[in-house]
């Protein structure tokens, strides 16, 4: 998945909060910008078993 949005490769250290792009530098401080999309979700997950069956076990 890739989105057209982008964010500031450097906002944690140049900037208070996030600063969101469509190009490939940020507006601001003329840095370079990434994918601002999470990681894709993959079904060969080898902890994602546990991960479910801890979720379930907490909302009991």
């Amino acid at each position: 998945m890739k989105s057209d949005i982008r964010v500031c490769a450097n906002w944690e250290t140049a900037h208070d909060r996030p600063v969101y792009a469509l190009g490939e530098r940020c507006p601001a401080c003329d840095g370079p910008t990434e994918n601002s999309a999470p990681a894709p979700f993959s079904p060969e997950d080898p902890y994602g078993e546990y991960r479910r069956r801890a979720r379930r076990r907490a909302s009991e």
